[in-house]
C-alpha cells in the first residue's frame, strides 16, 4: 500500500490544536483523581459528563466504562477506537501541580492521558461528521491493568458490528511525538502463575520426620528457568518470572506449606501451551521428588497485541503524513502486557505507541513508576492520531 493512497483530513490538526490546552486541562484532572481498575466511578461520570457538553451519544457499560458513537453522514464501515482509563496503586512520588489526591493511587502508565486524548479526537470527529461514512465507536475501557477490562467490554458489546479496533499508549521509552506501530507482534501475551507446596512441619531439629515445603519451593524457583533455557524453542521469547515466595512460620520450624506467585511472559501460542504444561509438570515432579503435593493455578490474562499488517501499515501512512516521516519510529517488541489484544481476537486492528520520554521534562522514568510523568506535547499528537486514522480507515476501500 503506498503512501499516496490516503489523504489526511485538513481541519483535523487545526481543531485538535484549538483543544489542547483543555485537554491538558482534563488529563491534570483525571491524574489528580485517579481511581483504580473496576472502581473508576467517577472517572466514568466525568468521561460522561464530557460527551454530554460535546452532545455525543453513549452508553455505560458495568461496573464502570463508556461506549459512544459517531455517526457520519452515511452508513458505512464501523471503527473502534479505545483509551484505557484505569489507575494503579503506586504512590506518587514526583512533586507536580496536578498531583494525585489519592494516598497511594496514581496514573502511574499514562491512561489519563489516554483518555484526554481521545475525548479531543471525539471533539475534532464529532465536528466533522457530515463529511465521512461510517462510524466511530468510541470505548473509554476500564481495568486494563487487572487485564479484565477488555473481555468485559467485548462481553457487553463493544466490538459487534465493528469492522476494526485501534488503540494508544503514551510510551515513555520513546522520544516525545513519535510513533511507532510495526505490523505483527507488539506486546505479549502475559500469564499469572500460583503455586502452592505441601509437607508436612515440625521440629527443625528432626528433619527426617518432615517433608520440607521450604526445600521444593527452593528447587522449584531455581530449577523452572531451565524451561526457557532447555525446553522453549531458542527462536521464540519467553520470560518466567517468580516474584513471590511465603515460606514457613519460625526459624526453627520445617515448612510445611510454601506459596509462589509469577507471570508467564510469551508471543508464541504453542510456546505458551508448552510453558505452562511445563510449568506444571516441574512442580508436581519436584513435589514426588520430595514426598510432598503440588497443586497449580495458572490463568491466562492478557492476549498478544499482534498488529495486522494492513492495519499497521496505514497507522504508518497517517503517522507519515501527519506528522513527517521522522516521527514514525520502529519500537520493538515487549514483554509488557495489554489487554487491547482481546480486541483483537475478534476482529483486526492494531496498537500504536506514541512516545512522552523527554529528558528535559523528566518523563523518562518508566511505567509504573511513581515518578511516571508524561510530556505533554504528546497528548495533541495522539489525540490527531486516532483522528486521523478513524478517517483513513472509514476512507479506504480495500478493507
Amino acid at each position: 500500500m503506498s503512501q499516496d493512497t490516503i489523504t489526511l483530513t485538513s481541519p483535523v490538526k487545526e481543531l485538535i490544536a484549538s483543544k489542547e490546552k483543555e485537554m491538558i486541562a482534563f488529563r491534570r484532572h483525571l491524574h489528580a483523581n485517579p481511581e483504580v481498575s473496576l472502581e473508576e466511578f467517577e472517572t466514568t461520570k466525568t468521561i460522561a459528563a464530557k460527551l454530554d457538553e460535546l452532545g455525543i451519544s453513549y452508553r455505560l457499560t458495568k461496573p464502570t466504562g463508556v461506549i459512544a458513537e459517531i455517526k457520519g453522514a452515511k452508513s458505512g464501515k464501523t471503527v473502534l477506537l479505545r483509551a484505557d482509563m484505569d489507575a494503579l496503586s503506586v504512590q506518587q512520588l514526583n512533586e507536580v501541580e496536578y498531583k494525585s489526591v489519592e494516598e497511594g493511587k496514581m496514573h502511574a502508565c499514562g491512561h489519563d492521558a489516554h483518555v484526554s486524548m481521545l475525548m479531543n479526537a471525539a471533539s475534532a470527529l464529532n465536528q466533522l461528521k457530515d463529511t465521512f461514512e461510517g462510524t466511530v465507536r468510541l470505548v473509554f475501557q476500564p481495568a486494563e491493568e487487572i487485564a479484565e477490562g477488555a473481555k468485559l467490554m467485548v462481553e457487553q458489546s463493544a466490538v459487534d458490528g465493528v469492522d476494526n479496533a485501534f488503540g494508544i499508549h503514551i510510551w515513555a521509552p520513546g522520544k516525545v511525538g513519535t510513533v511507532s506501530c510495526p505490523a505483527g507482534p507488539s506486546f505479549a501475551a502475559a500469564d499469572i502463575v500460583k503455586v502452592d507446596f505441601v509437607g508436612s512441619g515440625g521440629h527443625a531439629a528432626q528433619p527426617h520426620l518432615n517433608i520440607d515445603a521450604a526445600i521444593m519451593a527452593s528447587q522449584y524457583v531455581a530449577n523452572v528457568q531451565s524451561i526457557v533455557s532447555r525446553v522453549v524453542d531458542p527462536m521464540q521469547p519467553a520470560v518466567v518470572t517468580l516474584g513471590k515466595m511465603e515460606v514457613g512460620t519460625r526459624f526453627n520450624v520445617i515448612a510445611e506449606n510454601a506459596h509462589i506467585e509469577g507471570t508467564v511472559r510469551t508471543f508464541d501460542p504453542a510456546t505458551r501451551d508448552k510453558v505452562e504444561e511445563c510449568i506444571k509438570h516441574y512442580a508436581e515432579e519436584i513435589a514426588r521428588m520430595y514426598g510432598g503435593q503440588a497443586t497449580v493455578e495458572y490463568q491466562r490474562m492478557t492476549e498478544p497485541v499482534n498488529n495486522e499488517e494492513r492495519t499497521a501499515n496505514l497507522v504508518q501512512q497517517v503517522a507519515a503524513q501527519a506528522f513527517g516521516e521522522a516521527a514514525v519510529d520502529n519500537c520493538p517488541p515487549t514483554m509488557g502486557g495489554e489487554d487491547f489484544g482481546y480486541y483483537m481476537m475478534q476482529i483486526p486492528g492494531a496498537f500504536a505507541t506514541v512516545g512522552s520520554g523527554n529528558p528535559d521534562k523528566d518523563t523518562c522514568w518508566p511505567h509504573h513508576s511513581g515518578r511516571f510523568n508524561v510530556d505533554e506535547e504528546a497528548l495533541k499528537v495522539g489525540a490527531e492520531l486516532y483522528a486521523q486514522y478513524a478517517l483513513a480507515y472509514l476512507g479506504q476501500d480495500q478493507f
